[in-house]
C-alpha cells in the first residue's frame, strides 16, 4: 500500500511539474508569435514603401 501511495505521490508531482511546462511553452510559443505576426507587419510596410519609391522612378 505504502508503494501505491509513494507512486500516486510521484505521479503528481511529475503531473504538474508537466503542466508548468506545458504552461511555459504556450507562452513561449505565444511570444513568438506575436514576434512573428510584428516582424511580418514590418516587412510588408517595407515592401509597400518600395513598391511606392518604384512607382515614383
Amino acid at each position: 500500500m505504502d508503494e501505491i501511495v509513494q507512486l500516486c505521490e510521484q505521479l503528481d508531482k511529475e503531473n504538474r511539474a508537466l503542466k508548468a511546462d506545458a504552461l511555459h511553452w504556450r507562452s513561449e510559443r505565444e511570444q513568438l508569435i506575436e514576434k512573428t505576426d510584428i516582424a511580418r507587419a514590418k516587412v510588408e510596410s517595407m515592401i509597400q514603401r518600395l513598391r511606392a519609391l518604384e512607382k515614383e522612378s
